[in-house]
C-alpha cells in the first residue's frame, strides 16, 4: 500500500522550505508531487542545470494567444524549488499536480473576453490562508453593505483564524513565529497544520457555486485524480507538496469517490500551451507588485533560509542581516560603525524578548536599525529597503532551456552586445558614432517597437547633437510575454520588426502615425520596414486632402531626410514624399484657416507650428511658397486670431514683417473694435514662444498694456485665462523685466509736477525714512 504523505506549506515561506527539506530526508520519498500545472513537467528537470539561478518563473501561455498567460515564481526560499531541486538530485521522480493550464485557460476563455488575460501570479493560492481567488490588485471590488435580514455566506481567512487563536492581531507575524522560527521536527507541524485547516474549512459557507469554489473545487479533483493515478503506479511513498489550505483535500483517508471528480472534471474544454522558464525578480516576488502569493519582504527571507541557526548554530541571523544593513549605509556614505552594530542587535533580541517572539524578526531589527544605525530617523532605512529587504535579484534561465526562436535571438544579441538585463534600473547612454554602441541604439528602438519595452528613451542633458542617445533599461519578467507574442512576426529580432511595421503600416489612416512609424523604422535601421512605410505613405498622401494632416506629415518626413544620413539610410524617396506634400500644404493653408472655430484653430496653430518646425530643419524646401501662405493667413482679418497672430509671428521671426508693421497690426487687432476674446487670442499667437518680442519694443508692450487696462470688467474674467497662459509661459525673470518696465513708463506717466508736491505734510515722513537710510540731516 503506497504511504501519502502531505507536506502543506505557505507560498515563498523559509521556515516551510526547511521543513520541506527535513521532512524528505526523513521520508525519502519514491516519487515527489509539487502544487502547479502538468504542463510544468516537461521542463522541470531544468531545475538541475547549474546555470538556473533563482528566482525564476515558469512560464505558461496559449499557443494561438500568448498574451493570454501565467507565471509560476519560484525564489531559492520557496518550498517547491526545495521540493523539486532535492527530487531532481537524488533520481527521484517529481511531478507537478494541479488543474492543467490547458483547462484554466479554456475556461477563462469562455467566461471573460479573451483580451482580458490572467494577472501574473493568478495561479496560486495567496498564502496558507486560502485565499486563492484573489481578486485583481488594479481593479479591487468594491464593498458592499450585506441586507441586515440575511445571513452572508462566510470565507474563512485560515490564517488569520489560526493567529487569533494564539492571541495574534497580525497573521503574518503569527506564521513567522509558529512555523518560519521554529526548529522541532517538521512532520508533527505538517500533521497539526492539516488538522487546523480542516476545521476552518468546515465551517466554509459560500454557495457550490460561488467563482471561488468553483475553482478550488476543480483544482483539487485534478490534483486527487492525479494523486489517484500515481499510486495505481505502485510507488511505496508519495510526498505531496502543496499549498496548505489544499492539504486536507489531499489526504487520501478523506477523499471523495473518484467518479464524483471525474464528473466534476468531465467535459472541461482544452487549448493548446507551451511552457518555459523565465528569469523573475525579487521585486515581483513582492505583495506590494500585486502578486497575490508575495511575501513583504523577500530579500528578508532570502537572508533568512541562507543563515538559519537551526541549520548553522555558530550563525546569528540578526547580526549578519545587520551587517549587511550597515555595508549598504556606509555605500550610502552613512556612518554604521561595528559597536553600533552589535548595540542594534542587543536592541533587537530585547525587542523580541518584550513583545514575546521567540527570535527579532524583521520589523524588531527594523526598529533596532533605525534607533541605533539611522539615530532615529525612517529615511536612511528606505536607502537599505529596496536593496536588502525587497532585493534587487535578477534570476537567470540556461540558454539549453526551450524558448521561441525570438527569445533565443534576443539573448544571443544581449550577449554579442553585452547588454545583460538587469532588475534594477540603469541609464545607458548611447554614442551613435561607435558601431558597438549604434548597434545597441539599433536593438532597442526594433524592440521598442514590437512592444517589447527593456529600454525607454530618457534625456541625454545639455547635449543637443544627434550623435547622442540615453535609455533607461530595467528587465521586467512581463518582457518575455511580449517577446513570445511579437515571434508571430518573425525567428529573428530584425526580420520580425519589419514585419510588423509593414503590418501597423496597412492597417493605419493616419498620416501622423505613418510619418511617426518611418522615423521609427530609420531609428531601427529597417530598410525593408521603411520601403513598406514609404509606399504606403505616399498612397495616403496623394489621397489626403484636409490641410492640417499635410501639416503634421512635414516635421516627421523632415526628420527623417535630415538624420538618416546619420545612419546611412537612404532616404531619397522619403523626400519626393515630403516635397509634394509640403507643397500640397502650402496651396491649401489659406483657404484651410477659414471659417474656424476655437477648437479647429487650436488644432490649425499646433499644426502649423510642426510644419514650421519641420521646414526649418530642411532650408531647401519651399520656403518662399510657406512665407507667401502665412502671409495670406496673417493678413486677412476674416481668419481666427489665434492663427492669424500666429503667422504674424512666424512672418515676424522670419525677417518678413518688420516691427512697425506689426506694431500696426497689433493696435488695429487691439482696438475698441476688435470683441475682447478675439483680441486675446491674437495676442496669444503673437507673443507665444518667447517675451523677446516685448521685453526690446516698448512700443508694442505699451499698447499691450493699455490694452489690457482698458478691457470692460464684465469682459475681462473671459479674457484673463488665454492672458494667464500666454504669459506664464515666459520664464519668470522675462515677467519681471516687463513687469518693471511697465512700472517705470507708469510711473513717468502719472509723476505730478514738483510744484503740486506738499513737502511740509510730509516732513515727518522724509524725516522718519532719513533716519532708516542714516542721514545725519534733511534739509
Amino acid at each position: 500500500m503506497t504511504d501519502v504523505h502531505v507536506l502543506g506549506i505557505r507560498h515563498h515561506g523559509p521556515g516551510s522550505a526547511h521543513s520541506v527539506a527535513e521532512a524528505l530526508a526523513a521520508l525519502r520519498p519514491d516519487l515527489v508531487l509539487v502544487e502547479g500545472p502538468p504542463e510544468l513537467d516537461q521542463i522541470l528537470p531544468l531545475l538541475s542545470d547549474p546555470e538556473m539561478t533563482p528566482p525564476v518563473a515558469g512560464l505558461i501561455y496559449a499557443v494561438e494567444q500568448p498574451r493570454l498567460a501565467s507565471f509560476y515564481p519560484l525564489a531559492g526560499f520557496s518550498p517547491e524549488w526545495v521540493a523539486i531541486r532535492w527530487a531532481l538530485a537524488t533520481g527521484t521522480g517529481v511531478r507537478a499536480i494541479d488543474l492543467p493550464a490547458a483547462h484554466s485557460f479554456a475556461l477563462h476563455l469562455a467566461a471573460a473576453p479573451p483580451a482580458a488575460p490572467p494577472a501574473a501570479g493568478s495561479d496560486a493560492d495567496t498564502d496558507a490562508d486560502a485565499d486563492e481567488a484573489e481578486a485583481d490588485p488594479a481593479t479591487p471590488a468594491e464593498p458592499t453593505e450585506p441586507a441586515p435580514d440575511l445571513q452572508q455566506p462566510y470565507r474563512p481567512d485560515a490564517v488569520a483564524m489560526l493567529a487569533e487563536a494564539a492571541g495574534y492581531s497580525d497573521a503574518e507575524r503569527w506564521w513567522e513565529d509558529a512555523i518560519e522560527h521554529r526548529n522541532e521536527g517538521p512532520l508533527d507541524q505538517f500533521a497539526a497544520v492539516i488538522d487546523a485547516i480542516a476545521e476552518i474549512r468546515a465551517i466554509d459557507t459560500r454557495p457550490p457555486d460561488h467563482p471561488d469554489v468553483v475553482e478550488n473545487n476543480l483544482r483539487e479533483a485534478s490534483m486527487r485524480r492525479l494523486l489517484r493515478a500515481a499510486i495505481r503506479e505502485g510507488h511505496g511513498r508519495i510526498a505531496v507538496v502543496c499549498g496548505a489550505y489544499h492539504a486536507p483535500a489531499l489526504v487520501s483517508a478523506a477523499f471523495p469517490p473518484a467518479s464524483a471528480d471525474n464528473r466534476l472534471l468531465a467535459g472541461l474544454t482544452k487549448i493548446k500551451v507551451a511552457a518555459a522558464w523565465v528569469p523573475w525578480t525579487s521585486d515581483r516576488l513582492s505583495l506590494r507588485s500585486g502578486y497575490g502569493a508575495g511575501v513583504t519582504a523577500p530579500g528578508w527571507y532570502q537572508h533568512l533560509f541562507s543563515h538559519r541557526a537551526a541549520l548553522d548554530p555558530h550563525t546569528d541571523v540578526a547580526t549578519t542581516w545587520l551587517v549587511r544593513v550597515a555595508r549598504t549605509l556606509r555605500r550610502e556614505n552613512l556612518d554604521a560603525s561595528t559597536a553600533s552594530v552589535v548595540e542594534a542587535s542587543r536592541m533587537a533580541s530585547a525587542l523580541a524578548a518584550v513583545r514575546g517572539r521567540p527570535s527579532p524578526g524583521l520589523s524588531e531589527l527594523d526598529d533596532a536599525a533605525q534607533a541605533v544605525l539611522c539615530d532615529g530617523s525612517p529615511l536612511p532605512l528606505e536607502l537599505v529597503h529596496r536593496q536588502l529587504t525587497i532585493g534587487l535579484e535578477l534570476g537567470n534561465v540556461p540558454a539549453s532551456a526551450p524558448t521561441v526562436p525570438l527569445a533565443a535571438d534576443l539573448a544571443a544579441a544581449q550577449r554579442r552586445l553585452r547588454l545583460k538585463p538587469s532588475a534594477m534600473e540603469e541609464v545607458l547612454t548611447i554614442d551613435l558614432r561607435k558601431p558597438n554602441q549604434l548597434a545597441r541604439s539599433v536593438l532597442l528602438h526594433r524592440l521598442a517597437l514590437l512592444g517589447v519595452d527593456w529600454g525607454v528613451p530618457s534625456e541625454t542633458g545639455r547635449t543637443t547633437g544627434t550623435f547622442k542617445e540615453a535609455w533607461t533599461l530595467r528587465w521586467e519578467p512581463e518582457l518575455a510575454i511580449a517577446v513570445v507574442e511579437a515571434s508571430r512576426y518573425g525567428t529573428a529580432i530584425e526580420s520580425a520588426a519589419a514585419a510588423y511595421v509593414s503590418e501597423r503600416a496597412q492597417l493605419t489612416s493616419s498620416l501622423t502615425d505613418l510619418s511617426d512609424l518611418l522615423t521609427r523604422c530609420l531609428l531601427a535601421d529597417l530598410p525593408d520596414g521603411i520601403s513598406g512605410v514609404v509606399s504606403v505613405l505616399a498612397e495616403r498622401t496623394a489621397l489626403q486632402h484636409d490641410v492640417p494632416p499635410l501639416l503634421e506629415t512635414i516635421a516627421p518626413l523632415a526628420r527623417t531626410c535630415r538624420y538618416g544620413n546619420v545612419r546611412g539610410v537612404d532616404v531619397t524617396e522619403v523626400r519626393k514624399i515630403l516635397d509634394a506634400t509640403a507643397v500640397r500644404a502650402c496651396v491649401g493653408l489659406p483657404t484651410a484657416c477659414a471659417g474656424l472655430d476655437d477648437e479647429a484653430a487650436a488644432a490649425m496653430r499646433r499644426a502649423i507650428d510642426s510644419a514650421q518646425h519641420g521646414l526649418s530643419l530642411l532650408p531647401d524646401l519651399p520656403q518662399d511658397d510657406w512665407h507667401v501662405a502665412l502671409a495670406s493667413v496673417s493678413g486677412s482679418d476674416a481668419i481666427h486670431g489665434a492663427v492669424a497672430g500666429r503667422a504674424t509671428r512666424l512672418l515676424l521671426d522670419a525677417g518678413l514683417v518688420d516691427r512697425d508693421d506689426v506694431a500696426a497690426r497689433l493696435s488695429r487687432r487691439l482696438s475698441i473694435a476688435t470683441p475682447a476674446p478675439q483680441a486675446a487670442a491674437w495676442l496669444d499667437g503673437v507673443l507665444s514662444g518667447d517675451a523677446v518680442l516685448l521685453i526690446h519694443d516698448p512700443r508694442l508692450l505699451q499698447i499691450v498694456d493699455e490694452w489690457v487696462a482698458g478691457v470692460p470688467d464684465d469682459v475681462f474674467e473671459d479674457v484673463l485665462p488665454l492672458l494667464r497662459r500666454t504669459f506664464s509661459l515666459f520664464s519668470p525673470p522675462e515677467r519681471r523685466e516687463m513687469g518693471e518696465q511697465v512700472s517705470r513708463g507708469s510711473a513717468v506717466a502719472r509723476t505730478p509736477d514738483a510744484s503740486a508736491l506738499d513737502f511740509t505734510g510730509a516732513d515727518k515722513a522724509i524725516r522718519t525714512m532719513a533716519r532708516y537710510l542714516g542721514w545725519k540731516a534733511v534739509r
